[in-house]
């Protein structure tokens, strides 16, 4: 790779975004450890939030993302997001984009949760996520390389600058790539969980790369569950956009009680984390929750991704009821960042949601995720172009990062992993409960996966470690935040406290103290 190449690891909108506005200007190489279709961002049925109509402001939207954040934002962040928003999407409009329009061919604006307006663009329906990355793929094809099946093992750090990454690919083939600037763009870690409505590939990879290499992690303790996954045998096999509750669906019990009518003055379009702790409790009584589409006129056609899911699983639509379960979906928190992408490291920048920007908060207004992708895909490649400064010259790794010999037996399964996560840090959380999870996480040798070099390990082995890293970062920080805020609630400390509206937890891998 030429000196100044750019890597990207990931292939979701914030990283396709991030070198549609770089490839002109660098060589860029996009990283991927399964396929580029193979994304959160490929998945997205919800669209994208943007005040793009006359009858709408970005100042409306500006409160409407602080109030769903439960105040815990970065106020610039959110300001730079929803003032941007507008322009990226047009840009993307120019460039040939096409969002769903009406009769009249003006902009289709859907409702959506905790939103004030009718602002969410779509694209193909409930397809908007698949629509925007084939475009981006499309618009890139022929001017950058995207590499598949290469798995980033380590972040290569020299003089706190980050110089390039190190992979492993499924024959155990180990390479080391250099570049001027890498951009993290892996996702999130919904993964995690047992029930989750993210690609089985985001298993917060992106977390433990950059926590590893010593970047800053913030806010890990705020993690959202969409409240409708489609629940079939046991199992959330796949996800049902909020779009469907935007268009007249409810949530109702057994016995056919509209389940949000009293729990919040936005009923079912309420903040996610109501809505989802809502169904939790109903489903901890041993009750079963539905979705009822009854409502919405030619649900098939205006939802195909969700006829089909359902089509697949054989629910039948026709009784106008789904099951649903609340699934893990978006981790708010993530690698700290400024407001151009920049991480604690120099040259290492994380976008999408890897990257913790604060535009969050502690819970997410719904939409704004794809729109954050953009805006700030587009800020961190204009930053790097900016960048003007020549690559450090590379010394030679020396021999004292010590190489740890374990065999698969000594690591759990990725299940069990996930039940932890989701027993004990799961939608509603308490003290026992998180340390008995701190405690599982720390009969692993943690701080050697930190230090060390995993490249004895397969590729598994080293998912598992990253999940086990990550784990322990979501675990320790949530019994640190005594409060419940937003996405984070615990039983023991079931009200937000003031003093901890703009505080962040911030973690670096100096941190991690534990007994073995």
């Amino acid at each position: 790779m030429p000196e100044n190449g750019v890597i990207i690891i990931g292939s979701g909108i914030a990283a396709l975004t991030t070198a549609y506005y770089l490839h002109e200007h660098k060589n860029v190489t996009i990283f991927t450890k399964t396929k580029k279709e193979e994304s959160n961002s490929w998945l997205a049925q919800g669209g994208v939030a943007a005040s793009v109509s006359q009858e709408d402001d970005w100042r409306c939207h500006f409160d409407d993302t602080m109030t769903a954040g439960c105040h815990h934002n970065d106020e610039k962040a959110v300001e730079l997001l929803v003032r941007e928003g507008p322009k990226r999407i047009r840009e993307l409009i120019n460039a040939g984009l096409s969002f769903d329009v009406n009769q009249d061919g003006i902009l289709h604006l859907g409702q959506e949760g905790a939103h004030s307006k009718r602002r969410i663009l779509h694209a193909g329906g409930d397809q908007t996520g698949r629509t925007i990355v084939s475009f981006l793929l499309e618009k890139l094809m022929g001017r950058v390389t995207i590499v598949e099946g290469e798995y980033v093992i380590e972040l290569l750090v020299e003089n706190g600058r980050c110089v390039g990454i190190k992979t492993k690919n499924q024959l155990g083939e180990i390479s080391c790539y250099y570049a001027s600037a890498v951009v993290l763009a892996a996702g999130g870690c919904a993964g995690m969980y047992a029930f989750s409505s993210n690609a089985s590939t985001v298993t917060g990879d992106g977390i433990a790369l950059a926590y590893r290499a010593g970047a800053v992690i913030a806010d890990v303790e705020f993690i959202q569950f969409h409240p409708t996954m489609l629940f079939v045998d046991g199992k959330a096999v796949g996800l049902i956009s909020e779009a469907v509750r935007g268009e007249g669906a409810v949530l109702v019990t057994e016995d056919g009680r509209r389940m949000m009518e009293h729990v919040h003055p936005l009923k079912d379009l309420a903040p996610r984390d109501i809505v989802a702790r809502a169904i939790h409790d109903e489903m901890s009584k041993g009750h079963r929750v539905y979705l009822d589409i009854s409502a919405i006129p030619s649900y098939r056609e205006r939802f195909p991704t969700m006829a089909n899911l359902c089509a697949e699983h054989g629910i039948d639509m026709e009784t106008g009821r789904l099951p649903i379960v609340p699934g893990a979906h978006f981790l708010m928190g993530g690698v700290l960042v400024n407001d151009c992408g920049q991480t604690s490291i120099q040259e290492l920048y994380a976008v999408g949601e890897v990257a913790c920007t604060g535009v969050h908060g502690a819970n997410r207004l719904a939409s704004n995720s794809l729109l954050e992708g953009i805006v700030f895909g587009a800020r961190a490649a204009e930053a790097i172009r900016r960048e003007t400064a020549p690559p450090t010259p590379l010394r030679k790794k020396t021999n004292d990062i010590h190489s740890i010999k374990r065999g698969v037996n000594d690591l759990p399964e990725i299940p069990t992993i996930q039940t932890i996560m989701s027993i004990y840090a799961g939608i509603v959380r308490h003290e026992q409960g998180l340390q008995r999870a701190k405690q599982w996480f720390e009969q692993f040798p943690l701080s050697d996966f930190v230090n060390g070099s995993l490249d004895d390990f397969s590729i598994e082995e080293i998912t598992v470690i990253h999940m086990l890293l990550t784990g322990w970062l979501i675990t320790t920080s949530a019994l640190e935040r005594t409060e419940s805020r937003g996405g984070h609630y615990r039983t023991d400390y079931p009200f937000e406290r003031e003093q901890w509206r703009q505080r962040r937890i911030r973690r670096t891998k100096k941190e991690l103290t534990v007994t073995v």
